[in-house]
């Protein structure tokens, strides 16, 4: 074993991770990466198939982020927020407020507010203005949380106890606010005792939703869904309870588009304008939690085909269409506009952690008052507005923006969806579903029955497994295998990846694939 793999051994504590079995066996220690590839200890190369667990947006060593760092090292890594304002934090913050729910053209210019989904109606005053600075994904969603909590007391009153509303199989990060907001018992049970009541709602799992009276297809359940749109139904009643009640939610939380830990669940087309619309008419602020969504990551929020089979089932959730496009933010390719916006993950591309939660004009003045009245805004974490942090945020956003971005953005997306397709000839594959450049693939003993796997069966794990013997890396989610590869991957190395998946699945759970789509 490797003298850096015993230190890993005899010190480090991994999170998510059984450490019994972490031990059995020695661990890949990365050393270095370019674009897409990761390199080891042991020279050995793989494709990192997950950007390195959801956060690298362009690519590893990428020259521009390095220089960004590199020049503000020459001036100062980090001072303090807390009674000091600083350079790359203010410039990165306007940026923010800039991007919010901003729409680029083909040639990676924002486009013009007319051409913007419901412009006048959804925004209004609710324009996003102000940015508060935090560490990671948790302390994002933490902020919006006691945010969105105090500004209801204020607002309703201080005998108000703001009721907060998210997804069944929601995940919003490991502090205790966030993990409340959570409805994962695997992850959360342990910690019950800590935490406050949140109240769950259906999630738009087409795929395995009981009201979805569609028979399996080797398609995107999404794509072959017959319902009445019961799920957003389930919305609409727990909003009515609460409002019975006489205490209308405080917030609705949501993922746009999919939601990612919960085993990357896509939304159908019109679904999360349905429901926001739902929870904004009963009172609710709207937090939307783009860790994973935000930066591009989504595209332009569906493929075209889902989105085309949901028009003409119903002409009445129609979206806008424009041409091709991709969005910074999912909640802005659907049309909404939440009053809290948590990002993370990508937002210095993948090189530090850094976190930002975005909120309204009206929610900061809530907090305004004189010294002695103590309405501050009692919050706050050392490395808030980080200059590095920041700068290498100010890079990745020029990056994210220039017209080669959009572009190459665009092409990952159909490069993905086109080889994904090979996957459909696997009977362990039940449902390959793709948002943007995120894709989330279901395992099962047989997609005629939808069987799943029980977690102690290891499926997902043992998958992924054979998929780093064929010089791949990624993590499952139970039983569905990840890919959401770095902005610069190539048609080639996608093709690698994917084929690597296949060949997993063919090796590890036995069933070969069918004639018909057969690699």
């Amino acid at each position: 074993m490797h003298k850096l793999a015993r230190l890993d051994h005899a010190h480090v504590w991994h999170p998510f991770t059984q450490m019994r079995d972490w031990l059995r066996s020695e661990p890949i220690v990365i050393t270095s990466g370019l674009g897409a590839v990761l390199r080891d200890v042991r020279g050995r190369e793989y494709l990192d198939a997950n950007s390195s667990i959801w956060t690298n947006l362009h690519g590893h060593n990428h020259p521009k982020l390095n220089a960004a760092l590199r020049k503000q090292l020459g001036k100062i890594a980090h001072s303090s927020a807390l009674g000091f304002a600083n350079e790359p934090a203010g410039l990165l913050a306007a940026k923010l407020v800039s991007m919010a729910g901003c729409r680029l053209t083909v040639d990676g210019r924002r486009a013009d507010d007319d051409a913007r989904p419901n412009r006048k109606s959804e925004i209004g005053n609710r324009e996003l203005q102000k940015v508060f600075f935090s560490d990671d994904g948790s302390t994002a969603m933490e902020v919006a949380l006691k945010l969105a909590y105090e500004f209801t007391r204020r607002a309703r009153g201080p005998k108000t106890q703001p009721r907060f509303i998210s997804l069944a199989g929601a995940y919003h990060g490991d502090t205790v606010g966030a993990v409340s907001l959570g409805h994962i018992d695997l992850f959360h049970k342990a910690h019950a005792g800590l935490l406050f009541k949140t109240d769950a709602v259906m999630s738009p799992y087409c795929y395995r939703c009981p009201f979805n009276r569609a028979k399996p297809e080797r398609a995107d359940a999404r794509e072959t869904r017959k319902c009445n749109w019961e799920c957003v139904g389930k919305v609409e009643a727990k909003c009515a309870a609460a409002r019975k009640r006489g205490n209308d939610y405080a917030a609705f939380v949501f993922e746009p588009l999919m939601q990612g830990a919960a085993g990357m669940i896509p939304q159908p087309a019109g679904w999360l304008k349905r429901v926001t619309d739902i929870a904004r008419g009963h009172g609710a602020l709207l937090v939307a939690d783009e860790v994973m969504t935000g930066f591009g990551r989504t595209g332009g929020g569906e493929s075209g085909k889902v989105r085309k089979r949901e028009s003409e089932r119903d002409a009445t959730a129609r979206l806008p269409t424009f041409p091709p496009a991709h969005f910074l933010t999912g909640s802005a390719s659907q049309g909404v506009q939440p009053d809290f916006l948590a990002l993370a993950k990508g937002l210095t591309g993948g090189y530090l952690p850094m976190a930002a939660t975005l909120t309204t004009q009206a929610v900061f003045d809530a907090f305004l008052g004189e010294y002695a009245e103590f309405k501050t805004f009692f919050h706050g974490h050392s490395f808030t507005g980080n200059q590095l942090g920041a700068a290498a945020g100010l890079a990745s956003l020029e990056l994210l923006t220039s017209k080669a971005s959009v572009t190459a953005r665009t092409q990952l997306e159909e490069n993905l969806r086109r080889e994904l397709k090979s996957l459909w000839s696997l009977p362990n594959v039940g449902d390959v579903r793709q948002v943007g450049m995120v894709a989330g693939v279901e395992l099962v003993h047989d997609w005629r029955t939808r069987e799943p796997f029980a977690l102690d069966e290891r499926a997902g794990i043992r998958v992924c497994e054979a998929m780093v013997r064929r010089g791949v890396l990624t993590r499952p989610i139970g039983s569905v295998v990840v890919l959401m590869p770095p902005y610069c991957t190539t048609a080639a190395q996608v093709r690698r990846m994917v084929g690597a998946l296949y060949d997993s699945v063919e090796e590890v759970l036995g069933a070969r694939a069918t004639t018909s789509g057969a690699r």
